[in-house]
């Protein structure tokens, strides 16, 4: 019988609860709780990476059980599974149907025109999408091809992808925001206005080209977690550990001489990085709460978010999008004109508090939202309610 490993629920936990406080900064933010501009690495860079990691993880406990049915039954499960989370995300851009146009509530259609004359519509891929495409082919990789195949597959991969942004990128610069060439594949596959505005263009940073390298993510974190499981909790396995951590951080800042680390472009060389520091931070949690039996509040929180992290993750886009439909007149009398009740509560509560910080008001803001959705979970958690997809 496998053993139980607590440290990867804080672990998966730590990395939804992260998830949601950089993902709620309103305004101003701390340089750590912010993306890298373009090229570069932050912690915030590293959440999503996590989250792939633990995918990975999580899949090493799963995969013995898939391989020994039939494999009808295992395709169907991993490809319904991957499917769920994929139509979850898709609604969840889309949420909540309806917006206001003026002062009356209109159907959100497939594509409007707002007041500036840019015609938007719903986004197609997203944080969830991603997820569930790395889920389904690094699922697919581990179960037909074994471990050391998926690894060497993966490995290849990302000479792929490096070769693919290298070639087909613009001349010179392949590596810009203009010059990338996955840019042009998610316009044609899905349109200009399905793709992610926030860089003042379109351009997705969940788009299917970067998606390529990430499903390595997905492997790797396989790998980590059945290492774990086939050795057993002991000092040579933790050695071991910080040994590959090491070894995916030296090749992946080397690489990156010449492959700069990107996460909105999800190089090759950020994927090792990334897959470096999660298992450097992994190897850390089994030594304090598997070998040094840590288990305190500090564990205790972060896996209540471990036990329904897509669901609380959902809840943490669907709450905002939902509060969004309700105008208060700004007391201010400034504008914008009317405040969402969570704008109000940054407004009229978080900066009058942080005494003016813009910064520290941010931060207040984003831990109480966080705070929010902890009570949310452990509220499930004494029910024993845990929804999984």
């Amino acid at each position: 019988m496998k053993e139980r490993y607590y440290s990867l629920d804080v672990f998966r936990g730590a990395t939804v609860a992260f998830m949601i406080l950089v993902n709620n900064q309103a305004g101003r933010s701390y340089a750590p709780l912010d993306h890298a501009p373009w090229h570069g690495l932050t912690p915030t860079d590293l959440v999503f990476p996590f989250f792939l990691f633990a995918v990975g993880n999580a899949l090493s406990f799963v995969m013995p059980r898939l391989q020994q049915q039939d494999r009808s039954i295992a395709l169907g499960r991993i490809f319904r599974r991957s499917a769920l989370i994929f139509l979850i995300g898709f609604l969840l851009n889309w949420f909540p149907f309806i917006r206001w146009d003026h002062d009356s509530l209109v159907f959100r259609g497939w594509t409007y025109t707002n007041d500036q004359g840019v015609v938007i519509g719903v986004r197609i891929m997203g944080v969830l999408g991603r997820i569930a495409l790395c889920y389904l082919f690094g699922s697919l990789l581990v179960y037909f091809l074994g471990l050391r195949g998926s690894i060497a597959a993966s490995v290849i991969l990302l000479l792929v992808y490096w070769l693919l942004c290298y070639t087909l990128g613009a001349p010179g610069d392949p590596y810009s925001l203009n010059g990338y060439f996955g840019t042009a594949v998610d316009k044609a596959l899905f349109g200009p206005e399905h793709l992610y505005h926030g860089e003042g263009v379109a351009f997705d940073p969940e788009g299917i080209p970067s998606t390529i390298a990430a499903i390595t993510q997905v492997v790797f974190g396989y790998l980590i977690g059945w290492y774990i499981q086939q050795k057993g909790k002991n000092y040579t396995m933790l050695r071991n550990l910080v040994a590959m951590a090491i070894v995916f951080l030296a090749v992946g800042y080397a690489w990156s001489i010449v492959f700069p680390l990107n996460k909105k472009i999800w190089t090759s060389s950020f994927v090792l990085v990334s897959t470096g520091y999660g298992t450097l931070l992994l190897a850390l949690l089994v030594y304090i709460v598997e070998f040094r039996q840590w288990k305190s509040w500090g564990s205790r929180f972060f896996d209540v978010f471990g036990k329904n992290p897509l669901f609380i993750f959902v809840l943490s886009g669907v709450v905002p999008r939902l509060l969004g439909l309700i105008r208060i007149p700004n007391p201010a009398g400034d504008k914008p004109v009317y405040l969402s009740p969570l704008s109000w509560f940054f407004h009229e509560v978080c900066q009058p508090v942080s005494a003016g910080n813009a910064k520290n008001a941010s931060l207040i803001y984003a831990l109480t939202l966080v705070l929010l959705y902890w009570l949310l979970g452990y509220i499930l958690d004494k029910r024993k309610i845990y929804i999984r997809v």
